[in-house]
C-alpha cells in the first residue's frame, strides 16, 4: 500500500484542532458584538458584553485553583449566570456539573460527593436545600452566591457573591486551547433504575457535534429568539447554550416556567422558538384565554422527555406552535432523534399529521447510528410498525460513560451498542415510534423518577408490608407515579397519609399521587409482577377516562 497521503501529511496544529462548542462565542462576539445575546427581565447582554463576563468568570475561576478535571456545580434557575458557566468552566478543561433543582437535599449531598465537587455557583433561591445538601455532603467546595434580582429571596452560603467573582476577573482573558476533544466537559445526573443517580460524562466532541446537530434539525439564525422554558440543568438544556449562541440568536432566560410568564415573554419578545417536556406545551394549551390570545405570532416548539399526545399537538397547532417532536436520552446528549416534517405530509387532515408529528423519528446527522433491535440477537427488528426492539444508539453523542461505575458503563454499552432501555417499534418509512419502556422509570413532566426511589419511601412507612410503584398517564405531567401497597396486619393508613408521608420524606415531584391497596402479584420466586401491576392502572384508570 502507498504511503503517499501519509508522508508529509501529518496532523498539525494548523489542520487540526479539537472540537468544542465553546469556541461558538468567540465567533459570535466577533461578528456581532453590539447584538443582543442575552435578555433577563430588565437587563440585557450584546454578544461582546457576554463574551467579556465568560472570560471575566473563567479568569477568576483560574486564579482560585479551577484546571482542568475540576468540578465545577451548578445550582441555578435559568438565567445568565448559568449561560456564562456553560462556556467558562469547558473553556478551562474543568467539568460542568449541573444540578436539577428539584432534587432533594440527600440526593443532592449524594452528587456533590461522587462528583467530588470543587466549587458550587448556587442561586440564593435554592439556599434552604442547598444549605442541607452541602451539610450533608462530605465536601468543602468553594461557594459562589448567585445574588440574581429576580430571586425569590433566600441567604448567602459562601465567601464571595457572583458579581464580585467577575470583579476579580480579567475581560480580556485569552481562552485556553482544547486539546483533547475527547476529554470532560460537563457532567449531568440521571435517575436511572436504581436510587442513587449515575453521572452521566460528556465530552467536548459530543457537545459540539449535538448542539450543531439541533441547528440541522431545527435551525436557528440571527434573527432567532430563544425562550429558555427547558431547565438548563437538564442535559445542558439538551444542548441549546451552545446551539444558540453559536447562531448568534437571542437567549430570553425564564426563571420561573409558569404559563403567564411563557406567554407574556412570547408576546413581548416575539420569541421564535422554544423546547420543553409535553407539559410545558399542556401548560400553554390550557391557558386562560385573555393569555392565550395574546398568541399571535408563529412559534417553532420542540418537545421532548415523554411522547406527547396527538391531540395536545393538534391543539399547540391550532394556537400557532410548530410542533417538533424529537427523543433522546441524557446519556446521548439529550434530543438526537427527531420526528422530521416531510412536504407530502402537508395535504393530510390535522388528526393525521398530528399522528406523525408524535412519532419519535429519526436520528440527527450527528448521530452515527440509531436503530430499533433484538436485544437478544442485536439484529434490527422488521420495519413493520408491530414488531417490538429497544431502541440503541452509537455515534460521537453517545456519552463517555458513567462516572465512576465501569459496570454501568459495559452494560449500558454491551454488543458496541448503547442500550437505552426503551422499547419501540419501526415503521416503514424508518420513524422509530416508542411503545413502552424496559426500565422502571417514570417520566413525570420531562423529568425521570426512579420507582425503586419511591418504593424505598414507602417501605419505610410504619404501616406498609409491601409496595410497588409504576406509571399512571397523566394529562397534565405525561406520567406520575403510582403506587401499589399492602398494609401490616391489623395497620391503618389512608391515602393521603401515606402521600403526606412522601412528601415529608422525599422530592414532592417524585410522590405517588395515586395509592391503590392491593395484595401484590408474584412470581414463584416472590419477584413482584408490574406488567400485572400496569394492566390493572389502564383497567382502574385510563380506560374509564377513556370511554368517559
Amino acid at each position: 500500500m502507498s504511503d503517499m497521503y501519509i508522508n508529509g501529511l501529518a496532523q498539525v496544529a494548523a489542520n487540526h484542532q479539537a472540537l468544542s462548542p465553546v469556541n461558538f462565542l468567540k465567533r459570535s462576539a466577533e461578528l456581532y458584538p453590539d447584538k443582543t445575546a442575552i435578555i433577563h427581565g430588565n437587563e440585557q447582554y450584546t454578544y461582546s458584553e457576554f463574551q467579556q463576563n465568560v472570560n471575566r468568570l473563567a479568569s477568576a475561576l483560574q486564579l482560585r485553583g479551577v484546571t482542568k478535571g475540576t468540578t465545577v456545580t451548578v445550582m441555578a434557575a435559568n438565567i445568565p449566570a448559568f449561560l456564562d458557566a456553560h462556556f467558562a468552566v469547558p473553556m478551562l478543561g474543568a467539568v460542568l456539573n449541573s444540578l436539577n433543582t428539584r432534587l432533594d437535599a440527600e440526593n443532592l449531598a449524594f452528587i456533590l460527593d461522587h462528583a467530588e465537587c470543587d466549587v458550587l455557583l448556587t442561586d440564593t433561591a435554592y439556599s434552604g436545600v442547598m444549605k442541607k445538601a452541602v451539610a450533608l455532603s462530605s465536601r468543602s467546595p468553594l461557594i459562589i452566591d448567585i445574588d440574581d434580582p429576580q430571586s425569590q429571596g433566600g441567604e448567602r452560603l459562601g465567601e464571595v457573591e457572583y458579581q464580585q467573582l467577575l470583579a476579580e476577573g480579567d475581560l480580556s482573558f485569552e481562552q485556553p486551547v482544547i486539546e483533547d476533544e475527547w476529554q470532560a466537559m460537563a457532567l449531568n445526573y440521571t435517575s436511572g433504575t436504581t436510587g442513587n443517580p449515575k453521572g452521566v460524562v460528556y465530552s467536548h466532541r459530543g457537545a459540539y457535534l449535538n448542539a450543531l446537530g439541533n441547528n440541522m434539525i431545527w435551525p436557528l439564525d440571527e434573527n432567532s429568539v430563544y425562550l429558555w422554558t427547558l431547565p438548563m440543568f437538564h442535559c445542558n438544556g439538551w444542548c441549546f447554550p451552545w446551539t444558540v449562541t453559536a447562531m448568534a440568536a437571542t437567549h430570553v432566560c425564564l426563571r420561573q416556567v409558569e404559563v403567564g410568564a411563557i406567554i407574556n415573554s412570547i408576546s413581548e419578545h416575539n420569541i421564535t422558538h422554544m423546547c420543553g417536556a409535553p407539559i410545558v406545551l399542556n401548560m400553554v394549551l390550557n391557558g386562560p384565554e385573555e393569555l392565550t390570545q395574546k398568541l399571535t405570532g408563529k412559534v417553532k416548539a420542540m418537545t421532548a422527555g415523554a411522547p406527547p399526545p396527538a391531540a395536545v399537538i393538534k391543539g399547540m397547532e391550532k394556537l400557532g406552535f410548530d410542533i417538533t417532536q424529537t427523543y433522546g436520552l441524557t446519556e446521548v446528549y439529550g434530543p438526537c432523534v427527531a420526528s422530521s416534517w416531510k412536504q407530502e405530509w402537508d395535504h393530510l387532515t390535522s388528526d393525521e399529521r398530528a399522528a406523525l408529528k408524535a412519532r419519535q423519528g429519526i436520528r440527527y446527522p450527528t448521530q452515527e447510528d440509531v436503530d430499533v433491535l433484538d436485544p437478544e440477537t442485536m439484529l434490527p427488528v422488521p420495519a413493520d410498525a408491530e414488531t417490538i426492539g429497544e431502541i440503541m444508539f452509537r455515534g460521537n453523542t453517545t456519552m463517555k460513560g458513567y462516572l465512576k461505575n465501569p459496570t454501568a458503563t459495559e452494560e449500558a454499552f454491551k454488543g458496541g451498542w448503547f442500550h437505552s432501555g426503551d422499547l419501540a417499534v419501526k415503521h416503514p418509512d424508518g420513524y422509530l415510534e416508542i411503545r413502552d419502556r424496559s426500565k422502571d422509570i417514570i417520566i413525570s413532566g420531562g423529568e425521570n423518577i426512579s420507582s425503586v426511589e419511591v418504593e424505598g419511601v414507602l417501605y419505610r412507612h410504619p404501616a406498609i408490608m409491601e409496595a410497588a410503584v409504576v406509571a399512571r398517564k397523566d394529562d397534565t405531567w405525561g406520567e406520575t407515579p403510582c403506587a401499589f401497597v399492602s398494609l401490616k396486619p391489623g395497620e391503618h393508613a389512608t391515602q393521603c397519609e401515606i402521600i403526606e408521608f412522601c412528601r415529608e420524606n422525599m422530592a414532592r415531584f417524585k410522590c405517588p399521587k395515586t395509592i391503590v391497596f392491593a395484595d401484590l402479584p408474584k412470581t414463584s420466586t416472590g419477584k413482584i409482577q408490574k406488567f400485572i401491576l400496569r394492566e390493572k392502572v389502564k383497567n382502574l384508570f385510563e380506560n374509564i377516562s377513556e370511554t368517559a
